[in-house]
């Protein structure tokens, strides 16, 4: 340390801070968590905006059903899978585990148990299509069965992933605040 009025004190050359400069390895799993969760929550809004934006050509009428046929049953209540999504983004300032903690619980309400459903009520559409080659509802001239399983493969995804991250993310918190209580 050095003082105001002499030299150095002794024994200290300056590279002694080295340690104080290392970041704590839950700090940087922290910070590489929230960055892929945010990533897999954009993916998710832009999804959402789809099968919105096909819901209201669909129920509004702004295309005929030869193009953009009417949405399947599963699709309204993923409509509230943008909910656990503004939880996931709550819960990253201030590192909030309840936050966290509901995104992780409503992502398995209102994103996984719709698709879920979704595969099941498609299912028999998609066999139709498979067995006899006859599609009953297109978007845009291609099966709309083959177009929202798509969707669907791509959400499960996107949830299963984020429900993994979210997970380790919430481990890495407990981590930190496990040290600070022992301190």
């Amino acid at each position: 340390m050095a003082s105001r009025a002499g030299p150095r004190a002794a024994g200290t050359d300056g590279s002694d801070y080295r340690h104080r400069e290392r970041v704590a390895s839950h700090y940087q799993m922290s910070v590489t968590f929230k960055t892929e969760i945010k990533r897999l929550i954009y993916i998710h809004i832009g999804l959402w905006l789809l099968l919105a934006a096909q819901m209201c050509v669909g129920h509004l009428k702004l295309l005929s059903y030869d193009q953009v046929a009417m949405p399947y049953q599963w699709e309204y209540p993923y409509l509230l899978s943008i909910v656990p999504s503004g939880f996931g983004l709550l819960s990253f300032p201030r590192n909030n585990i309840s936050y966290l903690v509901l995104s992780m619980i409503s992502t398995g309400l209102f994103s996984i148990a719709p698709l879920i459903y979704g595969t099941m009520e498609m299912f028999p559409a998609a066999q139709q299509l498979y067995l006899h080659g006859k599609a009953y509802r297109v978007i845009f001239g291609i099966s709309a069965v083959a177009v929202m399983y798509l969707v669907l493969v791509v959400a499960v995804q996107v949830h299963a992933w984020q429900l993994y991250y979210s997970k380790k993310l919430l481990d890495s918190w407990f981590t930190s605040t496990q040290e600070k209580k022992r301190k």
